[in-house]
């Protein structure tokens, strides 16, 4: 096999590296700036020009080498080369080649083009490696133009009503994709740190993002009426949000789609808001690869497994460390 299944994370014997590993390695192939794909301790990391910045910001002195989008490398004879996932802003697929067999680490991905990041690119393989967060026929993501008026009826009501509206989305990738749907004219967008912090990364980049205002201990609850404060998860129930006195709160995530997890989440709202692919998404990227073996990961993986073999696929399930769209994200900025 080009890859094995290990205790640290998905191993290549050939090249002697691991892509996304979650235990400590000494050559780590990285897909994307999130806290469960990029984790601390690696000796040497690799990811794409467009990813090291946040991975920088967040792990600090690293070694990490960057690489172009579609730039082949060969590391000790294994030929490898990152390709878009349509994530978050330079996030990748990893295509590994050794001896004319390709097998595609897909990551974490999303096949609708958003405006942030690289659109997704299907890349050709023999064994493809993806993740399954959405894989039921339930999750079937709307346009973002349906949902950006969904967020700005909610917010400008809340906003003639003298209240302040919150979203929570994690801080890289999701907050940055509301941002882009939100109308300013509204009112001013507020932002917390956690979030702040990594549109400084991703505007340092080049990436064009509306005006925010970082709230600090400092600023004046009553100078921002009728704002919208975009803040992790964990901050709309807490002292940071309540200084702003009545606040309507909301969620963004995938798992809006389900009604039992709109609840648990004690929000006002909840908006279906996803950087994964849904279930045509999967079903489609898998098809455009041409790949036979398919390894399920983290999310629906037992019902989608059976679902791919239904449909001819030789499908297995591996376990990993991936984490999903639920986990709370300050730690990512």
């Amino acid at each position: 096999m080009v890859l094995e299944f290990r205790d640290e994370g998905i191993y290549c014997p050939a090249g002697g590296f691991h892509i996304d590993p979650w235990k400590p390695v000494d050559r780590a192939l990285v897909t994307h700036g999130h806290a469960d794909h990029s984790y601390p301790g690696h000796r040497r990391y690799l990811t794409t020009h467009a990813a090291a910045p946040v991975i920088r910001h967040r792990l600090g002195d690293i070694t990490l080498d960057g690489i172009a989008f579609g730039e082949r490398r060969d590391i000790n004879g294994v030929t490898v080369s990152f390709h878009p996932a349509g994530h978050v802003p330079g996030s990748a697929q990893i295509r590994v080649e050794h001896k004319g067999e390709v097998w595609v680490v897909s990551g974490d991905y999303k096949t609708t083009a958003d405006g942030l990041s690289e659109p997704f690119e299907p890349v050709k393989c023999h064994a493809f490696i993806t993740e399954c967060t959405f894989g039921l026929p339930v999750f079937d993501w709307r346009p973002d133009a349906e949902l950006a008026a969904q967020i700005n009826d909610w917010w400008r009501t809340n906003a003639e009503q003298g209240r302040v509206s919150a979203i929570g989305a994690y801080s890289l990738g999701k907050a940055q994709r509301v941002m882009t749907m939100l109308d300013p004219d509204i009112g001013p967008i507020l932002t917390h740190g956690a979030v702040e912090n990594t549109n400084e990364v991703l505007r340092a980049q080049g990436l064009h993002l509306p005006d925010t205002l970082r709230v600090t201990p400092d600023l004046d609850p009553k100078a921002s009426p009728g704002a919208m404060l975009i803040a992790p998860p964990s901050a709309l129930d807490s002292t940071w949000s309540r200084r702003f006195g009545p606040v309507a709160t909301a969620f963004a995530s995938g798992w809006m789609a389900l009604r039992g997890v709109r609840r648990r989440r004690a929000t006002e709202r909840g908006f279906v808001v996803s950087d994964h692919a849904d279930w045509k998404g999967l079903n489609a990227a898998i098809a455009e690869t041409g790949a036979t073996r398919i390894f399920a990961t983290h999310g629906y993986t037992s019902t989608f497994r059976d679902w791919l073999e239904h449909q001819g696929y030789d499908a297995q399930i591996v376990q990993t460390e991936f984490g999903d769209e639920l986990l709370d994200a300050e730690d990512i900025a």
